[in-house]
């Protein structure tokens, strides 16, 4: 009898595989970005049957909840000319058939080699208690601390490269600096000018003009 893990599985790699497909041949840019969405949604939910939800959670929170959102407002921001975008399709179809044969060949590879069937034939199912975070967490500051800063480090320096790169001095913009800013007083910047009043009108000399103009 199948289980209904098997029956939840089954079900998100159907989605998977079909948001993918629409992924890549939905006309409308911010559609494949939503079938991309679900996609990663789908995928989630066959880590949470792995019991990695700390992955599901971060796939979640990272590229659905930031990345695509972003992607999402940038396409619907832009004008996308569809026409230009598809011209190059056809021609590059062929290359893109042969790339997923060929992805799909090492993923059979993989999953049927005989290491791959002896690691899934031990997996355990454990307790309900049982954190696959905290697990995560002992190995990456244990046994692969070193590894983990020094892909901290890369991220920084990359981050620092990108400020670096991008940062341009222009002499025609214009920058704030706030130590001026606070020890500037109100003398340098108000200025009180007395303007002289001008001479009331009464009604009298308006009804006088009135007349003069009839």
């Amino acid at each position: 009898m199948i289980g209904i893990d098997t029956i939840v599985f089954y079900v998100f790699a159907a989605l998977s595989v079909f948001a993918g497909i629409r992924v890549i041949t939905a006309r409308n840019p911010v559609h494949a970005a939503l079938f991309l969405v679900l996609a990663f949604f789908s995928m989630a939910g066959i880590w949470l049957l792995l019991e990695a939800e700390f992955l599901a959670i971060t796939l979640v929170l990272v590229y659905v909840g930031a990345v695509m959102v972003l992607f999402l407002f940038v396409v619907m921001m832009l004008d996308v000319d569809l026409v230009q975008l598809r011209e190059g399709f056809w021609r590059w179809f062929p290359f893109g058939v042969l790339l997923a044969v060929a992805m799909v060949g090492e993923m059979l590879w993989v999953l049927g080699g005989r290491q791959t069937a002896e690691t899934g034939a031990k997996v355990v199912r454990h307790a309900a208690d049982y954190s696959n975070t905290k697990e995560l967490g002992r190995l990456i500051y244990t046994d692969y601390v070193y590894p983990f800063e020094l892909a901290a480090v890369l991220l920084l320096v990359a981050i620092v490269a990108a400020i670096a790169l991008t940062l341009r001095q222009r002499r025609t913009a214009k920058r704030q600096d706030p130590s001026k800013q606070v020890l500037v007083k109100s003398k340098d910047r108000v200025r009180i000018v007395s303007v002289p009043t001008s001479k009331k009108v009464s009604s009298v000399d308006v009804a006088k003009t009135d007349q003069v103009k009839s």
